[in-house]
């Protein structure tokens, strides 16, 4: 019987912009404080890209350093996906661009957008491509700048989310490492949720969607809290019963940084160990599709995680969208 390679993730890298903006300086910015914002989120900082860099400049940063830790050159990779809600242009996708830049000269491209659930659905979209054989290296790069379409003046929005970058590079595992199975999720009728309204097709951009802030980013925050929590638990327990493993066997659990009230929440329904459950929030903010890569790659390169362990991934996006996944390092 053949039996199908896994992908394995041989290479991370991260990125974060230069410029720290914290709680503080966001009470001159907008009616908030620190300690409400550290009390309904978590987070005492967030980085936010210069004027010069957008997310390809971001991406970048993270996918030469995965690279350099996978000992992978550029024009070895047969596949770019950039997870991403916030391209530099609509048209056309910022993955090509990546891969002009990086010299990826035989890469396949494409951007993928289902939000903070990106990187999820990115790796396991990356994973079929090397379990069929077509495909050896896979960048798949989670990457974001939030801060260009948020409403300064809407603090249920402006104090969650920041920029930034991680990145890992797949290929056929060896041994017993790999990833070992995924879960995912869609549920349109909550679209509303979670949405930018103008700029796409349903409605073009005008002097009045400008006047009006219909190109920021809207959210319902209390809806969105119950069901993240709820999707995650469901993909969670779906793709632990596919891999034939309980939480008990999970070494770490990295859930999307979103905020701390959901992975709290998250924590206590599924009886998880707080120390196991790696959070980057306080310090990146809500980075969207590069939050999970980001707290990925940080853990690994500080030795926090280490090879042999087994990790959970899971998180929740607009569309909606969530997914799972889980591997051995």
């Amino acid at each position: 019987m053949n039996i199908l390679p896994r992908a394995a993730i041989v290479g991370v890298g991260m990125y974060l912009p230069d410029r720290v903006l914290s709680n503080k300086d966001l009470e001159a910015m907008v009616e908030t404080n620190n300690d409400w914002i550290v009390e309904r989120t978590g987070i005492k900082e967030r980085h936010i890209a210069a004027d010069n860099q957008a997310t390809v400049d971001l991406a970048m940063e993270a996918a030469n350093r995965a690279l350099t830790s996978a000992g992978v050159k550029p024009e070895d990779l047969d596949l770019i996906i950039l997870a991403t809600a916030t391209p530099d242009r609509s048209v056309p996708g910022s993955s090509t661009m990546i891969q002009h830049l990086l010299g990826a000269n035989k890469a396949a491209a494409f951007d993928l957008n289902t939000a903070c659930s990106g990187f999820l659905y990115g790796l396991s979209i990356g994973s079929q491509f090397i379990a069929t054989g077509k495909y050896k290296y896979i960048l798949v790069i989670g990457a974001e700048t939030l801060s260009r379409i948020l409403n300064w003046s809407d603090r249920n929005t402006c104090v969650i989310f920041g920029d930034g970058a991680g990145a890992t590079v797949l290929a056929p595992a060896v041994g017993d490492e790999g990833i070992l199975a995924f879960n995912l999720g869609s549920d349109g009728g909550g679209s509303d949720l979670l949405q930018v309204p103008a700029g796409g097709s349903r409605m073009p951009a005008s002097h009045q969607s400008v006047a009006e802030g219909l190109h920021y980013l809207q959210m319902n925050g209390n809806e969105i809290f119950k069901l993240a929590v709820r999707a995650m638990i469901a993909s969670t327990d779906q793709a632990l019963s596919e891999a034939g493993l309980t939480l008990e066997d999970i070494d770490w659990v990295i859930p999307h940084q979103a905020s701390i009230r959901i992975i709290n929440a998250m924590i206590k329904r599924l009886k998880i160990d707080p120390s196991r459950v790696i959070i980057t929030l306080d310090y990146h903010g809500n980075t969207s599709a590069a939050s999970i890569p980001l707290a990925l790659a940080e853990n690994i390169e500080r030795g926090v995680i280490k090879k042999g362990q087994v990790i959970m991934l899971t998180g929740f996006g607009a569309g909606l969208t969530w997914g799972s996944v889980i591997l051995r390092l």
